[in-house]
């Protein structure tokens, strides 16, 4: 496929948002529980890269949510370009994401403080997964409407080597410059002294107000890429390209974190870095495999997962399926040793959640924030 039309719709975008978003309904819980149950090293090694490290490191779990920012900023180029193409002003545009953002903000407040006591808004955490994503995709909209795809490019740029002098030069009140420890870093401070409500650790809270900043970036190269998708070029000019353009990330993410250390909790400039490169990897290998070779059959089961992705993040924080699972399961699993209880109970939970989204994806039903 040598040429993208403002309406072409990316199979492989789809099938890579529901990779992304199985192993947080469902997927890397049935992974975990399956830790030294099995002979299989490989089982134990997945099972290992489902916790986020507590400070500084890295896991692929940590890729989850800077991946999701990126395909947001991909599905921003598409969509904006449908926009434009179908008579929509820029100003009607922006309005739209922005009422999508307010949306998020207030749905990511539900899950992230149900039973939400809003009579005590001092109780209340403000910094969300939904909030970020809406932040996120709202500043990249007046940036793409507005500038040229350079400007994009050093402004993410400038953001993270910015980010990393400020943390790094200027002390938080009784720490010294450059403390990157979890009580003395600057963004920690900030956050305690000018970010309402509650805080996710008490003292610390990595979706509060600096980290906004380098998250953002993420979602600016998702839509560099978005760009790159749509050109007219060959399909194996787009794959070098992204491919070229992830190495280089993941490498100067690789060689960053030895003066500023790979941390999602901070999102430090070497986490962007290294989690825009394999998300350009990512992109690349999945539009490469679906939508240029066409083998989409095997990406199915992903693809379900990903037309209604915050639908079902939703759902799976206000309906147990776990416990739906072990209603309806309980009775077949139980005669399995005991240890396996939890790992057949959580299969079944995410065999009820594919199911709900199957049953929406059969009925046509894609609902959009």
């Amino acid at each position: 496929m040598n040429h993208l039309t403002p309406n072409t719709r990316l199979a492989s975008l789809d099938a890579l948002r529901g990779f992304d978003m199985l192993l947080i309904t469902g997927g890397g819980d049935f992974i975990y529980r399956m830790s030294g149950k099995t002979d299989l090293g490989l089982i134990d090694w997945m099972a290992s890269q489902l916790e986020h490290p507590e400070w500084h490191g890295f896991t692929f779990y940590d890729f989850i949510f800077p991946l999701f920012l990126f395909l947001a900023g991909v599905a921003l180029s598409f969509s904006l370009t449908a926009g434009l193409t179908h008579g929509l002003s820029k100003q009607t545009l922006v309005s739209k994401v922005f009422k999508r953002f307010l949306i998020l903000f207030f749905l990511g407040i539900l899950d992230k403080n149900a039973p939400t006591d809003f009579f005590e808004p001092a109780h209340i955490r403000y910094g969300t997964v939904l909030g970020r994503i809406g932040l996120a995709t709202w500043v990249v909209i007046l940036l793409y409407l507005n500038t040229r795809w350079q400007t994009r490019l050093f402004t993410a740029l400038s953001v993270l080597v910015l980010y990393f002098a400020a943390l790094m030069l200027i002390p938080a009140p009784g720490f010294g410059a450059g403390d990157l420890s979890f009580e003395g870093n600057l963004v920690g401070w900030f956050d305690r002294t000018f970010m309402p409500g509650k805080l996710k650790q008490g003292t610390y809270d990595e979706l509060a107000l600096l980290t906004q900043f380098p998250a953002i970036c993420l979602t600016i190269f998702g839509s560099l890429a978005g760009d790159l998708l749509r050109r007219n070029l060959s399909p194996t000019h787009k794959i070098t390209r992204l491919m070229t353009a992830g190495g280089i990330g993941i490498i100067v993410g690789l060689l960053w974190d030895s003066i500023f250390p790979i941390n999602k909790h901070l999102w430090s400039s070497s986490f962007i870095m290294l989690t825009a490169g394999m998300s350009c990897v990512a992109v690349a290998v999945f539009y490469g495999v679906i939508d240029v070779k066409g083998w989409s059959r095997w990406s199915f089961f992903f693809k379900v997962i990903g037309m209604n992705s915050l639908v079902i993040y939703m759902l799976c924080r206000f309906i147990d399926f776990g416990h739906s699972s072990h209603l309806l399961f309980g009775g077949l699993y139980g005669h399995a040793p005991k240890p396996w209880h939890n790992v057949f109970n959580a299969l079944g939970s995410l065999l009820l959640v594919w199911g709900v989204l199957y049953v929406m994806y059969r009925h046509k039903i894609f609902v959009k924030f």
